[in-house]
């Protein structure tokens, strides 16, 4: 399917699963400047209920464009989305940089949200809280093994570092990978500077302590991005459970799937 914002721009997306079983679920990918990887989710997910996933602007499947790159209209993006659909609520998971989209969605429009999944994001806190300590922890997992030439294989050996389980990275790495899209950097670029300037202030902190919806943080215990630096969202939100999954990493839902699917399924069961 194609959603067409007001400003144009073509967006990809995809509807599936079980139709009239309570509010749909949008998917939220991370990135910035990816595309969506949720086709697991989606089948895991699909008996539960509708599960709509989309490529952000410039990404993957979706119109090529000049932007903007900026939080605000990511969020009009996926707002476009819902309304495409006809939804009056939903509910969001978001992964990654997707976890921190999904978040400013529900901080910007908390009426069209019945709850929140917020899945290996990283919390509300600056930046500088958690990014040394990610660069230092991706090395360490990497173990300097040599970067290829190749740009899809050298990117297909940095998110093998997502994974807990050294002897099945790669593969499923590789698996991300399939199909591969053109990442786009200059999305990238722009929204990492955005949130390194945005993020951490006590107006956000704020905004979250008001959120009253009901709030679910999956964290994989052996991502490389610490979860410590999560700990400022789950204490400022009001109604939050927090589920840490043992044995896995970045991408919990491959590596932990059904206890990823138990605790998706408590969240969405629980919704109002």
């Amino acid at each position: 399917m194609t959603v067409i914002t007001e400003d144009g721009v073509r967006l990809w997306a995809s509807r599936s699963g079980a139709p009239d079983s309570g509010d749909p679920l949008i998917l939220c990918h991370g990135g910035p400047g990816l595309w969506d990887m949720f086709g697991d989710v989606a089948a895991m997910l699909g008996d539960l209920t509708t599960v709509i996933r989309w490529d952000q602007r410039g990404c993957g499947r979706s119109d090529r464009c000049d932007g903007p790159w900026t939080t605000d209209r990511f969020v009009a993006d996926l707002d476009a989305v819902r309304r495409h659909f006809g939804l009056d609520r939903m509910a969001l998971l978001g992964h990654s940089w997707g976890a921190q989209l999904a978040l400013s969605y529900a901080l910007a429009h908390p009426a069209r949200v019945s709850t929140l999944i917020y899945v290996s994001g990283n919390g509300i806190g600056p930046v500088s809280d958690w990014h040394a300590a990610y660069k230092e922890n991706l090395a360490s997992r990497l173990g300097g093994q040599e970067r290829p030439g190749d740009e899809r294989e050298r990117v297909i050996l940095q998110w093998s570092a997502d994974f807990a389980d050294p002897a099945c990275a790669l593969e499923r790495a590789r698996r991300m990978a399939d199909p591969w899209f053109a990442i786009n950097y200059a999305c990238n670029s722009a929204l990492n500077t955005e949130i390194k300037n945005t993020w951490g202030t006590p107006g956000l902190r704020a905004a979250c302590r008001a959120l009253d919806l009901p709030v679910l943080i999956v964290d994989g215990a052996e991502d490389i991005r610490p979860r410590s630096a999560v700990d400022s969202l789950a204490q400022a939100l009001p109604r939050v459970r927090r589920v840490v999954l043992p044995r896995a990493g970045h991408v919990p839902w491959v590596e932990s799937p059904a206890a990823f699917r138990e605790a998706v399924t408590g969240a969405l069961a629980h919704r109002p």
